[in-house]
């Protein structure tokens, strides 16, 4: 075991990157907008948050909240939350005040790290604070400087912070049992956070030291991983959510570091632009709602070889159509494409292997993930069963016994199991076929239809550019299959038509029985289809008497 002063080193994330940042301190860790720091540069700013933290009083296993855009602090804060055997919070900015408030009293945070703006449009510290006990300590980045220490949260400025603080103090012993909370809105509900053990998470959704190879077994052995290639990960995906802090930390751990795009919306120009100025290797994408705007920024471009430093485009949360995927394949004909997937509650379960026959998404899974039946037992080849995982999985999760026992149930062999909703099917192959969630499972006569196999199909005709399938009322069947489709150069196929299409590889009871044509799809912040918006449109959008045909 590595050790740092008199104090073993353990699986505690922190402790994992200061191995690396220990070995490599010169090479760049980090470019965020225009900040750029080398692994010496984050770790020791990531320390002296750290330090702050203590000398604030923040005791390890207390929880402090991070609302912030993507920006350098929103790492630093991560790694010097975690170095204090603190648990970070992730809190999505898309919240209104009253959500904020409702996820912060939730996680039972007692600090608070937000950017100004968003700390000014929920209306200050003393509102957000108002009805939150817990919270006592609120730091500002982009604020003014240090209130009073006698004031009721303490608020103080972010840099002013760090440089005040101790970084030679060294807190308690870290462990490999020390906590990490991701908050993850679902599919349905409130916010939930989902609590990992900081070894279970390091094994289950950041590559385990060595991404594609064996993981490692103690943490000094990172250090033996460590590439050489320096060529950056361009992550996308907003770090308040999973994706973006697990494609975040992945690269930093081994040494490649990790470019952040920090604009607030999605440029697909300025993405392409940023990706060969830093000459990226991987560029993380999430589903056709960056692809497509990406592709097309691309083609849009001078002919010549696009982007020759990339050489890999990972998509997870959301799966690339086959056609994004040709597109891909025709202008970046030297980089391929990862599709992942994953959970909040599961870690990276697996990669997928084939849906460019305009089939339903199959996945390669891990040697840990099973499709299980309705008694937690193995799904006979063919069966329709829930997608779960053994193994590295998390401890459940906060402040709600409930959920955890039905999302984390043991079976009758004492086995624990990570089932969060997913329904899936094993294939005679080995692969597993990804349904979609229960929770968005259609009802129509009777028969279960999953959305999503059903979208995966209808993005394979050639007049679809994209598309998302939903359930609308329907007096008949209870609920009728609806594709909401964009058109690929203003031909909208009509029902019947694309009936036809999908009728050798869907039963007929999921084929759409209406077809509804937009502009273009609307996507969460995480790049996902926006299912209660299409859902509402598809419901509002047919006439009664079409609806109950």
């Amino acid at each position: 075991m590595s050790t740092r002063g008199n104090v073993t080193r353990t699986f505690n994330l922190a402790d994992l990157f200061e191995i690396t940042a220990d070995a490599v301190p010169d090479r760049v860790a980090l470019v965020a907008g225009d900040r750029r720091l080398t692994y010496g540069e984050l770790n020791e700013r990531a320390t002296r948050f750290s330090g702050h933290l203590r000398s604030a009083g923040i005791r390890p296993g207390e929880h402090v909240a991070v609302l912030s855009w993507n920006r350098a602090e929103w790492l630093e804060t991560m790694l010097g939350t975690l170095g204090a055997r603190a648990v970070p919070i992730n809190v999505n900015y898309r919240y209104t005040s009253d959500e904020v408030v409702a996820l912060l009293d939730d996680s039972d945070s007692v600090a608070l790290v937000v950017e100004a703006d968003l700390l000014a449009a929920l209306g200050g510290a003393a509102h957000v604070t108002g009805s939150l006990q817990a919270l006592r300590h609120v730091v500002v980045i982009d604020g003014d400087g240090p209130r009073r220490a006698d004031d009721s949260p303490t608020v103080v400025g972010y840099e002013e912070a760090l440089a005040g603080a101790l970084p030679g103090a060294e807190p308690a012993a870290r462990s490999s049992d020390d906590h990490y909370i991701l908050y993850t809105g679902g599919t349905t509900g409130s916010p939930k956070g989902v609590v990992w053990r900081a070894e279970d998470i390091f094994f289950a959704a950041l590559g385990g030291g060595n991404p594609g190879g064996d993981p490692i077994s103690t943490p000094d052995e990172l250090a033996v991983h460590i590439v050489r290639d320096r060529r950056p990960w361009l992550v996308t995906s907003p770090m308040m959510h999973g994706n973006g802090q697990w494609n975040s930390l992945v690269p930093l751990l081994i040494g490649r570091g990790v470019v952040l795009w920090t604009g607030r919306r999605f440029d697909a120009v300025a993405v392409a632009e940023l990706a060969e100025r830093e000459r990226a290797h991987l560029l993380v994408l999430v589903g056709d709602g960056m692809a497509i705007p990406f592709l097309d920024a691309l083609a849009a471009r001078p002919t010549g070889e696009l982007l020759p430093d990339l050489r890999a485009i990972g998509s997870g949360g959301a799966v690339l159509s086959p056609t994004a995927k040709a597109r891909l394949a025709t202008l970046l004909p030297h980089v391929t494409v990862i599709d992942g997937f994953g959970a909040s509650e599961t870690g990276s379960n697996g990669r997928l292997v084939g849906a460019g026959d305009g089939g339903p998404p199959r996945f390669v899974m891990g040697p840990d993930t099973a499709v299980l039946d309705d008694d937690l037992r193995p799904a006979p080849v063919g069966a329709v069963g829930r997608l779960a995982r053994r193994g590295h999985v998390p401890l459940g999760y906060w402040n709600d016994p409930e959920k955890t026992a039905a999302t984390f149930p043991t079976d009758a062999a004492g086995v624990r199991w990570a089932v969060p909703g997913d329904f899936a099917r094993l294939e005679d192959d080995g692969t597993i076929t990804l349904l979609g969630r229960g929770s968005a499972c259609i009802n129509t006569g009777g028969e279960k239809v999953h959305p999503e196999e059903v979208a995966i199909a209808v993005k394979s005709h050639p007049d679809v550019a994209d598309a998302v399938v939903v359930g609308a009322p329907d007096e008949r069947f209870g609920q009728r299959v609806v594709a909401v489709v964009v058109p690929r150069d203003g031909s909208a196929p009509g029902v019947e038509d694309l009936r036809r299409h999908l009728r050798s590889s869907l039963a007929g009871y999921k084929l759409p029985r209406s077809v509804l044509s937009v502009d273009r799809l609307q996507y969460t912040a995480q790049g996902k289809p926006d299912l209660r918006w299409a859902a509402d449109l598809a419901a509002t959008a047919l006439a009664p008497s079409e609806v109950g045909r």
